[in-house]
């Protein structure tokens, strides 16, 4: 830990313990919003393939990829990725390579992050990869796996799982109690690799970075640039401040939030945010994101339920909601979500009219900042997308700015990149100084959150400079 301290020293962050919630990152130096404060390669990396989807094993790029011709598993996009992964994967490949074709099939991805785990503890202690501070097996030992409090169900799937770790390897002297462990860890600290629109890549372990803890008010957040792991600030972090990112979908409850933590991370949230839990404001926010909606369609009030249980009252207008009313809504939505999530992505025009007739049930049940609306509506703007219905896709991506708005903190990139969307489609439609308004507001956001050197954020800010361009142009002719 000593190497560790000295090497984050001069970044201005040092490893602190709490006894609330064990090792912290701590500043040692003033953050400003959109700075750097650490990056971290993966100490190891697999992609999300597939079937029908493969992604480099060195960079998670889709194309002109080939196939390991030795262990028909591995795919690289040329021969750069191929040589910078060559130590590890000489040995992946080997094991890889004895396993029936129908062992091949429970590679997951959590199954070959262990293998290549395993396999990079074992050539750095040979000396053949080199180890730093930031690059070595020690900083996997000291991650929590809360194995203790996980249940008998997971533990026998764990168990499971690092036996068939135990098969590929085959090693003599390999602890199967010891891998099984490591996969409780991976459950609390492995990251999901995105690109800059954050969509999921592929998964990676990163033992420094997981060292920083989550509030549902983070001053910091965590993006990647391929498979580099970068935290940056998204507020003034003075010095002597934890460095904190959120490691769930923040938009919802607090009773939400909570359970998703405690499911996944096995922790409860104390932040500032959750010890609000059960006081007026945080009821009136799990009204307005998870509740229901006035009986008065002009009326933008919140309900709770009445003492006698037999209804739910606006706050505002005081209007009673009837208990039963909101339970047939209910009931018809209920097949028609499950209709909605076994539909073929291929069947569009089924599809979009399904997730419609849901959005017009939701109106009538839910608050108009509704999360389940929201949801509904960012589905219909993605099968929009794909039918290529850039007007229509338009109409719900505005539908949903506003709750973005609300949901996300100032610096999210969430609502980032829906203003991106929101711009692009505008300037596709000619719409040009709304594209200018909303690629502005996206730029402003994702500068602070991804930085500007990216090919993501080079594309963003080119589109600005063009909308901007072709604005002004514009303009200049409706003056002649």
């Amino acid at each position: 830990m000593e190497g560790l301290q000295a090497d984050l020293s001069p970044n201005g962050l040092t490893v602190s313990t709490t006894p609330e919630k064990g090792r912290c990152l701590l500043s040692i130096k003033d953050f400003s919003p959109g700075e750097v404060i650490i990056s971290q390669e993966p100490y190891v990396s697999v992609p999300n393939n597939s079937a029908v989807h493969s992604r480099c094993e060195g960079c998670f790029r889709s194309s002109n990829l080939k196939k390991c011709s030795a262990c028909h598993v591995v795919w690289y996009c040329g021969s750069t990725c191929q040589k910078s992964d060559w130590k590890l994967h000489r040995l992946e490949c080997n094991a890889l390579s004895r396993l029936e074709k129908e062992r091949q099939k429970s590679l997951t991805p959590s199954i070959r992050l262990m293998v290549k785990l395993y396999m990079r503890r074992k050539l750095q202690s040979e000396k053949i990869m080199p180890t730093t501070a930031r690059d070595n097996y020690n900083l996997v030992e000291a991650l929590v796996s809360h194995i203790t409090d996980i249940d008998e169900k997971q533990l026998v799937l764990y168990a499971q799982m690092a036996n068939l770790v135990n098969l590929i390897l085959q090693w003599p002297d390999i602890n199967v109690k010891e891998i099984a462990e490591n996969f409780s860890k991976l459950a609390c600290n492995a990251h999901t690799i995105c690109d800059g629109e954050l969509r999921p890549l592929g998964t990676g372990l990163y033992p420094v970075i997981s060292i920083i803890n989550h509030s549902c008010l983070p001053n910091s957040v965590l993006v990647f640039e391929e498979r580099l792991a970068v935290v940056r600030a998204v507020q003034h972090i003075p010095k002597g401040t934890e460095v904190l990112i959120s490691y769930i979908e923040t938009a919802g409850s607090t009773i939400t939030r909570q359970k998703a933590l405690k499911e996944q991370y096995l922790f409860t949230c104390t932040c500032p945010r959750c010890i609000r839990m059960g006081q007026y404001d945080d009821i009136q926010e799990s009204a307005i994101l998870e509740g229901y909606r006035c009986k008065d369609d002009r009326c933008d009030g919140f309900l709770l339920r009445d003492s006698d249980d037999k209804g739910f009252i606006c706050q505002q207008c005081g209007l009673v909601r009837n208990k039963e009313e909101i339970k047939r809504l209910a009931s018809e939505l209920k097949p028609l979500s499950d209709k909605a999530t076994m539909s073929s992505s291929s069947h569009y025009v089924e599809a979009t009219s399904i997730y419609k007739t849901i959005e017009k049930l939701q109106t009538k049940l839910f608050h108009p900042f509704s999360i389940n609306l929201m949801r509904t509506r960012e589905a219909i703007l993605k099968i929009l997308m794909e039918m290529k219905d850039w007007r229509a896709a338009l109409t719900y991506c505005k539908l949903t700015i506003p709750v973005y708005q609300r949901v996300y903190p100032g610096f999210h990139p969430l609502l980032g990149l829906q203003y991106y969307t929101c711009g692009k489609l505008e300037w596709l439609l000619g719409e040009t100084e709304d594209a200018v308004k909303s690629l502005t507001k996206a730029a402003d956001i994702l500068q602070i959150t991804h930085g500007t050197n990216t090919p993501f954020m080079k594309e963003l800010l080119f589109k600005l400079e063009e909308a901007r361009a072709e604005a002004s142009h514009k303009r200049s002719s409706k003056d002649e």
